[in-house]
């Protein structure tokens, strides 16, 4: 089983350390002790990731969406081009960058700053063990 210390447990969740430790001190997720280390095993860092997001997601307004892969975020960089677009949004650690027409980025109002969702649905999914 693989096991997590606190700032690795922070990263794969995009908080900071102190608030993990918090959130440890706080019984969300058990730890425990090697050697110096608070460490957090695998499966439960899991069950936690699933209930911070659900929780997260509590206070916005329901989505009616087939696409259920939702990386909330901030956007970083918007390219306009005559026809196209490129919008790059950052989702906690991830960057997600996504190719649409301008017309849409207009209609959204996609500006640097502005809060954005990127949503993926995709008949081919890669994963790599980290």
């Amino acid at each position: 089983m693989e096991s997590y210390t606190i700032g690795q447990a922070a990263r794969l969740l995009g908080v900071s350390v102190d608030t993990a430790r918090r959130w440890a001190d706080a019984e969300r997720f058990p730890t425990r002790r090697e050697g110096t280390r608070r460490m957090v095993d695998g499966p439960d860092l899991a069950a936690f990731c699933v209930e911070a997001a659900r929780e997260a997601g509590d206070g916005e307004e329901a989505s009616y969406t087939s696409a259920r892969n939702a990386f909330p975020g901030i956007v970083t960089g918007v390219k306009l081009g005559t026809v196209d677009a490129q919008v790059e949004i950052q989702a906690g650690p991830h960057r997600i960058v996504s190719l649409l027409t301008r017309e849409a980025v207009e209609e959204l109002g996609l500006e640097v700053g502005a809060r954005a969702t990127a949503r993926v649905k995709s008949t081919s999914v890669f994963i790599d063990r980290t």
